[in-house]
């Protein structure tokens, strides 16, 4: 093995000297919708980690960065970061989705940890080339799935998990909107699913991470993917699931919907729960709310219902507030101490195998059964 680059720590020496830190060094390359809304925010709140470099090609958005990050170096690229990141750890990918297999190997090759945005790469064949380097450079590797965090997933969970449903027989998931006109200006709207674009692969994913994390692995896959609006990205898809234990996942996303369904419908022995509305965090994010404000993560105003159905009639019921920050707390845990990442890179290519599945399904018009994954 050559010497390290100038300035850099030796990979074990870094591993090392992490156990029991403080704080861990993050850089974050990408600064659109993902990183200011998202990641800087969670960032920036989470005790432990402190953002230290952020990377944009967009002279305005390194403008927003460092108004919004005044602490934080800017760079142009992930090279110029790279260049001088001796006081970084992790490394976060808020960039397109085309960029993330060679960005993330870059930060893989400088010796640093990786959180990835969903979806996790292009297709599983990517996202298992990214989970063998980071195997082999024995670094940690994450994505974004913050969906596991929603209010509503998290009441679902909670419900589960006291045995009120009984055996749960069919899920029902949404992602539904009205917005009937293109944005131009969005590349996950207007390029293609094989650069990355379409609402299957970026909504979508999140409701297929959910099921299997609810569900475990599917055996069939049927789906209709559409694109309605005339871009090369879906934008009206329905995906089902069938799970050996008998469990049926049906899966709505859509950006044409004038009417949303339910965002969950779950059917089981025990009785049924639905929920309506969106959790709130993102919409607070995106108006400048900190997740450390009070109240953050709670719900209000009309319109807002999770309601149970069963033995003794309907009832209302809570929402817990919604945790994005666990997230972050949990990786900056998997960094500095040694503990297990919040959403592995395995888990983000076996939501990608479910894609490409359902992808098949779609041009082959029938069901298709997932194999075992050939994937580590």
């Amino acid at each position: 093995m050559g010497s390290p680059a100038p300035g850099r720590v030796p990979k074990q020496s870094r591993l090392y000297t992490l156990r029991g830190m403080d704080e861990v060094g993050v850089g974050l390359v990408g600064f659109g919708l993902a990183g200011q809304v998202f990641h800087g925010p969670l960032i920036a709140a989470t005790p432990g980690l402190r953002l230290r470099a952020i990377a944009t090609s967009d002279p305005e958005r390194r403008r927003a960065a460092a108004s919004r990050f005044p602490g934080a170096r800017l760079a142009a690229d992930l090279p110029e970061l790279l260049g001088s990141a001796s006081d970084l750890q992790l490394l976060v990918l808020a960039s397109p989705n085309r960029h993330h297999l060679p960005q993330a190997l870059a930060g893989l090759e400088a010796g640093l940890h990786l959180v990835v945005d969903k979806p996790l790469a292009l297709s599983s064949s990517e996202a298992a080339t990214m989970i063998l380097a980071a195997r082999k450079r024995e670094l940690r590797l994450a994505v974004f799935h913050n969906r596991r965090w929603d209010d509503d997933f998290l009441l679902l969970r909670q419900v589960m998990d006291s045995g009120r449903l009984g055996r749960i027989r069919r899920l029902e998931s949404r992602f539904e909107r009205w917005r009937p006109e293109l944005s131009p200006g969005s590349w996950r709207e207007v390029e293609a699913p094989e650069s990355g674009g379409g609402l299957l692969l970026d909504l979508g994913s999140h409701l297929i991470d959910q099921a299997l994390t609810l569900g475990g692995a599917p055996e069939l896959v049927y789906a209709e993917i559409r694109s309605r609006r005339g871009a090369a990205g879906d934008d009206d898809s329905f995906v089902s699931l069938t799970f050996p234990d008998g469990l049926l996942v049906h899966l709505w996303v859509s950006a044409v919907a004038a009417v949303p369904g339910p965002r969950f419908l779950a059917l089981g022995t025990g009785g049924g729960l639905s929920t309506s509305g969106l959790d709130p965090q993102e919409a607070q994010l995106r108006g400048g709310a900190s997740p450390l404000d009070p109240g953050f993560g709670k719900r209000s105003g009309a319109g807002q219902r999770a309601l149970w159905g069963g033995d003794g009639g309907e009832q209302q019921l809570a929402f817990p507030p919604g945790r994005y920050r666990d997230f972050y707390s949990q990786m900056w845990r998997a960094v500095a101490d040694g503990g297990e990442v919040p959403v592995s890179g395995e888990d983000g290519l076996r939501t990608l195998e479910v894609v490409e599945a359902a992808r098949e399904s779609a041009r082959r018009r029938q069901v298709v059964k997932l194999p075992t994954s050939p994937y580590p």
